[in-house]
């Protein structure tokens, strides 16, 4: 697997790894295809490499942010992998349970349900 070597993915490619772990990034990268690959490159540029990267929101509030906007979309796949994010980048399970609480009231219920399901899947996880 040939990744691009210019400093704006490597940045990003550096600051992926870093919040959503190796083993996530491996896999991202290890089941790209030929169709799937400028998607992985533009995320990690753009998303990892650029707006993670601005200074004036510390990765915990990012992740934290991200958490409570997937959920209001109901993107669990993406959700499991930016709660063990936000654990990595420092916020507790208590923090996370307060965001999906906070959900619940301006996404609904069954949207906090669904929520609440992804994540204590990771968080759970993690301290069994």
């Amino acid at each position: 697997m040939n990744l691009p070597d210019d400093p704006e993915f490597q940045r990003g490619l550096a600051a992926r790894t870093e919040v959503m772990g190796e083993s996530f990034v491996a896999n991202a990268f290890g089941n790209m295809t030929p169709f799937t690959e400028p998607m992985q490159h533009h995320i990690t540029r753009r998303a990892w490499g650029d707006v993670w990267q601005r200074g004036v929101l510390d990765r915990k509030t990012r992740s934290l942010i991200t958490v409570a906007m997937l959920t209001a979309l109901g993107r669990q796949h993406e959700l499991k992998g930016h709660v063990r994010g936000a654990l990595n980048n420092g916020a507790t399970a208590q923090e996370l349970q307060e965001v999906l609480l906070h959900a619940a009231v301006y996404c609904g219920i069954p949207t906090a349900v669904d929520a609440f399901r992804t994540a204590a899947s990771v968080v759970d996880g993690e301290s069994a």
